[in-house]
């Protein structure tokens, strides 16, 4: 019986790490050995702020608001489909954490939020240093992660600015094949 169960676990996971879900664009402009430069077109995005300043705090409290808006919490009461990554901007007042919309959306033709501290904006076309690790991530790793990328972007004299800033791919229900990411804004010619 154990066995069917670890089975059935096994191929739920594979399931869920092979359905498709649409992935927020990007160009990779140049391959370093721990990280990505990447461009990022503008993309529509439904934001919430929080006065939280831990990636704990922020996750469970700013993904319940935003989920609610994409499963009908808005003036149509449609339902607007997850996609990936999840942004988080954590600092140390306040925070916050962002659902890209699907591309066929603009800042226009979404429906309105019910919830007025959700907020759709359009962000604006960005090159960003990127780097990715695996499993459930913590404060801890968001920490470990930035400060490594930091270092790398220093040793190779690339010019980064503002907060690095988390993304999330994965569900919570997803264990195996999990992607994490730490970006910062980089000045690029």
């Amino acid at each position: 019986m154990a066995a069917i169960l670890t089975s059935l676990l096994f191929i739920s996971q594979l399931y869920f790490t092979m359905a498709k879900t649409e992935t927020q664009p990007y160009r990779v402009i140049k391959t370093e050995k721990e990280f990505e430069i990447r461009l990022y077109p503008s993309a529509t995005m439904a934001t919430v702020s929080m006065n939280v300043s831990s990636y704990k705090e922020l996750s469970g409290a700013g993904f319940k608001k935003l989920a609610s808006y994409i499963f009908g919490g808005n003036d149509a009461n449609k339902s607007i489909a997850m996609t990936s990554p999840v942004h988080m901007d954590i600092e140390n007042s306040k925070s916050s954490m962002s659902f890209v919309m699907p591309a066929d959306y603009n800042k226009d033709d979404l429906p309105k939020p019910n919830d007025p501290s959700v907020i759709i904006n359009k962000t604006a076309e960005e090159y960003v240093a990127a780097i990715k690790f695996g499993g459930y991530a913590d404060d801890d790793d968001i920490k470990k992660y930035a400060t490594k990328l930091e270092g790398a972007l220093k040793a190779s004299g690339i010019e980064y600015y503002g907060n690095f800033r988390f993304l999330g791919y994965n569900a919570p229900y997803q264990f195996i094949g999990r992607r994490n990411e730490i970006i910062v804004s980089v000045r690029w010619n």
